[in-house]
């Protein structure tokens, strides 16, 4: 793997982790009062970080098989668990370990096998 690909990856996942901050941001306007401050203001990040990673979205795509892009984006589940245990002091439980730890395994071995085609 060369340092360009190494750095898209990087890349990819500050975008998926930035990707998953708007769902905190949906959980917090879901608990504002409709079309308030608090909710409008909630809503508009939601926009700006979906903007945002869009637009980096694109650009990843750009640089990498778009297997390679799809196959990663589920760690957003691992961000939803280190977001829901920092701003909503939930759990982390057994079962939630041994959920990312498939996750992060389906990645690598997805990534490792789409890199053996690539290299045929």
């Amino acid at each position: 793997m060369n340092k360009s690909t190494v750095k898209t990856l990087i890349l990819l996942h500050l975008m998926l982790m930035i990707y998953s901050l708007s769902g905190i941001c949906s959980k917090m306007a879901s608990k504002q009062t409709f079309l308030s401050i608090p909710f409008i203001l909630y809503y508009g990040a939601i926009i700006l970080l979906l903007g945002f990673y869009a637009i980096g979205w694109q650009q990843i795509i750009k640089r990498l098989p778009l297997t390679t892009a799809f196959s990663n984006k589920a760690v957003t589940v691992v961000w939803g668990l280190v977001w829901g245990v920092l701003f909503f002091h939930e759990s982390i439980t057994l079962g939630k370990i041994i959920g990312i730890i498939l996750i992060i395994s389906g990645i690598v071995i997805f990534a490792s096998s789409d890199q053996e085609e690539t290299n045929e």
